[in-house]
C-alpha cells in the first residue's frame, strides 16, 4: 500500500524497514512535520506496543498519557464499523499528527489498508487539491471545515462522495451546522478525548436523520458518577474506567446528550448555569445578526452573586446597540438570570496547540 505525504509517494514496506529514517530522509527534502509523521508511521509498521501522547490542554496543563498499541487498535476498529468503511478507501489526513485525533487517522488507515493522502495541516485542507480528487473520508476541526464551506466553491465536489466526515476538537456551533445543508456527504461530531484514543461517540449533524444524542461505539461501556459525569471503559480505555467531567443526560443505554463540563458551571445567586448551554443560543444570535466573531461565555467573581455571567468576544468592540441586541434576543430564548451582565473583549484568545480556545487562560487576560 501506498501514503502520500505533501505530495511524496511512500510505500508501507519502505517506511516499516529498520533503516528506514537514513533512506528516506537522506532521499527526500522533508520537514519537520513530515518527518515526524514518517516516525510515528515507521514505529506503527514495525510493531511498537506504546506510544506516550499529549493531551491537548484545552481544559488545564497539558500532561503525557501512555497509550497501548491494542487499544488504538480497537478504537481504529470500532470507527471503521460504525463508519462502515471498506479497505482500499482513500483517507484524506489533514489533523496535525503529533496528537491523538491525527494519529488515529493513521493508525485507521494501516489497520484497514486505506490509501492515506496526509497533508501539513491548514484552515482550508482542499487548498491544493483538484475538484475531481476524491476521498471516501476524512476527519477535521470545526474551522477547517468552516473554511471549506467559504472557500473556492470549485472545490465542493470533494466534500459531496464521502462515506464519512467527521468533526471534533470543539463545537459544531449553529451557523456551521446550518452551512452542512450543502452536503450530502454525512457528517458526525465526535466525542472523545487522549484518554479514550480520540473519540467514543458519534452525533450525525447533516440529513434527514441529523440528531442532538451521541452514539456510543461498539465495544465502550458508559455510565455516571454521583455528580452526572461520563464515565467510560472498555479496551480503548485500557478497561480501566475513565471518569470525566463532561456533564451527560441518557436518551437510552448508549446514547447520551452533552450538556456541559462541571468544571465551567457558574453558580450565580445560588442558581447553577451551563456556559455551554447559553453559549448554543449565542450562537444562534450570532447566526441570525451575521456576526462571525468567535466567543464563549464565563463566570467571573461578584460580590452580590457570587460569580456573574460574562460574554467574552474575540474582536473589536461592538458598538451598544449590537449588544443590546444580543441581550434582547437571548431574553426572549433563556431566563433573565443567564443573559450576560458584561460584555468583554480581546484581540485574540489564547489557544492550545490544537487550536482549541483556552479558556483559563484567556480569562487572565483581561486583568
Amino acid at each position: 500500500m501506498r501514503l502520500i505525504l505533501n505530495g511524496k509517494p511512500f510505500e508501507w514496506h519502505t517506511i516499516g524497514q529498520k533503516d528506514f529514517s537514513g533512506r528516506l530522509f537522506d532521499q527526500h527534502e522533508l520537514n519537520d512535520y513530515e518527518k515526524n509523521t514518517l516516525i510515528f508511521c515507521h514505529e506503527w509498521l514495525s510493531g511498537k506496543n506504546e506510544f506516550e501522547l499529549h493531551t491537548s490542554g484545552s481544559t488545564g496543563i497539558p500532561k503525557p498519557v501512555l497509550i497501548q498499541r491494542k487499544q488504538m487498535q480497537a478504537s481504529a476498529l470500532a470507527t471503521i464499523r460504525a463508519l462502515q468503511l471498506e479497505k482500499g478507501d482513500k483517507a484524506l489526513v489533514c489533523l496535525n499528527t503529533a496528537y491523538i485525533a491525527g494519529k488515529m487517522m493513521l493508525v485507521r488507515g494501516f489497520e484497514w489498508n486505506m490509501i492515506m493522502h496526509v497533508v501539513t495541516p491548514v484552515s482550508n485542507p482542499l487548498s491544493d487539491f483538484s475538484p475531481n480528487d476524491r476521498f471516501d473520508f476524512m476527519a477535521v476541526v470545526p474551522l477547517q471545515l468552516q473554511s471549506m464551506l467559504a472557500g473556492n466553491k470549485e472545490k465542493l465536489p470533494i466534500l459531496q462522495n464521502m462515506k464519512a466526515i467527521i468533526v471534533g476538537g470543539a463545537p459544531v456551533d449553529a451557523a456551521l451546522q446550518k452551512k452542512l445543508r450543502i452536503i450530502r456527504s454525512p457528517v458526525y461530531a465526535t466525542y472523545g478525548m487522549t484518554e479514550t484514543v480520540s473519540h467514543i461517540a458519534l452525533k450525525k449533524l447533516n440529513g434527514s436523520d441529523a440528531s442532538d444524542v451521541f452514539t456510543v461505539l461498539e465495544g465502550v461501556e458508559v455510565g455516571t458518577d454521583v455528580r452526572g459525569c461520563l464515565t467510560i471503559q472498555g479496551e480503548v480505555t485500557g478497561n480501566e474506567q475513565i471518569v470525566t467531567n463532561d456533564l451527560v443526560t441518557f436518551t437510552g443505554k448508549n446514547h447520551f446528550k452533552w450538556t456541559g463540563r462541571i468544571d465551567h458551571v457558574i453558580n450565580s445567586g445560588g442558581i447553577k448555569i451551563s456556559p455551554e448551554h447559553l453559549e448554543q443560543q449565542v450562537a444562534h444570535c450570532f447566526y441570525e445578526l451575521k456576526i462571525n466573531n468567535r466567543f464563549f461565555v464565563a463566570g467571573l467573581p461578584d460580590n452580590r452573586l457570587g460569580e456573574k455571567v460574562i460574554l467574552v468576544i474575540e474582536g473589536n468592540p461592538f458598538e451598544k446597540a449590537v449588544e443590546n441586541e444580543i441581550s434582547d434576543h437571548l431574553l426572549k430564548k433563556s431566563q433573565v438570570y443567564t443573559v450576560p451582565k458584561t460584555f468583554y473583549y480581546l484581540p485574540a484568545f489564547a489557544v492550545t496547540a490544537t487550536g482549541k480556545i483556552a479558556r483559563k487562560t484567556t480569562l487572565a487576560l483581561l486583568a
